[in-house]
């Protein structure tokens, strides 16, 4: 992977000089189940000289330059050189994980399905988490309005974790959000942490892949529980 062009840098098999939609290619690429963040950069003839890549360290750095090669040249026609692809690698340590994190301890929940449904103005969202020992289903009702679904999946999500975690019980939803950052979508959730006489409000965040919103604000919400539920437990 180095930072080099070539004369035969990523091209558009189109003729003209055609602007090129960064922005969309970006977004296809987040679609990876490797990759977090994409950043492409171009130049005045529709080249792409720069291609900067996080992903997770699951696969080979080679073998995800050849998947960012393949879905740019299949969805987009445009052949890239590979010599433009920057990989760096990050894992949860890297990106942010809690002094002391115990990476040996029990399986952390990940999600399983979100399903939703609407019945005249109101919606119900089914969020369904699974760990090492099994799964559990957490639902929230509310409105249809926009600005509440977030808040549901989140409300979802956090009921599925106190019914995999009685620990849980000590968490609750304060805000979600999806706002853009950059050329990416990005969720955004603060929790509270209720030990009483104390509240402690943390953060969580997760990149919105394909438009996936309600997968990204579930991942928000286990971005900024996971690492912190276990020093509940007793």
């Amino acid at each position: 992977m180095g930072d080099d062009a070539d004369a035969d840098a990523g091209t558009l098999d189109t003729d003209g000089p055609e602007p090129l939609d960064l922005i969309a290619f970006e977004r296809e690429l987040c679609r990876l189940p490797d990759v977090s963040v994409a950043r492409l950069v171009a130049d005045d003839v529709g080249r792409i000289i720069e291609a900067h890549i996080i992903a997770a360290p699951t696969k080979h750095p080679k073998q995800i330059v050849r998947d960012v090669q393949s879905v740019l040249l299949a969805e987009f026609g445009v052949e890239l050189d590979r010599k433009v692809v920057s990989v760096v690698q990050l894992g949860d340590a890297d990106l942010g994980g809690a002094p002391g994190d115990d990476r040996s301890g029990p399986a952390r929940p990940s999600i399983v399905s979100i399903q939703g449904e609407t019945n005249g103005l109101r919606s119900l969202v089914r969020v369904t988490l699974g760990d090492g020992d099994g799964e559990a289903i957490g639902s929230a009702q509310g409105s249809i309005a926009t600005t509440a679904r977030h808040r549901l999946v989140a409300d979802a999500t956090i009921d599925a974790l106190r019914r995999l975690d009685p620990a849980a019980e000590c968490l609750d939803v304060e805000h979600a959000q999806v706002v853009r950052v950059g050329a990416s979508d990005v969720a955004v959730v603060t929790i509270v942490f209720v030990v009483p006489p104390n509240e402690q409000v943390v953060s969580g965040s997760a990149i919105v892949r394909a438009n996936h919103d309600a997968d990204a604000v579930a991942r928000a919400v286990l971005d900024a529980t996971n690492r912190r539920l276990p020093h509940f437990d007793s």
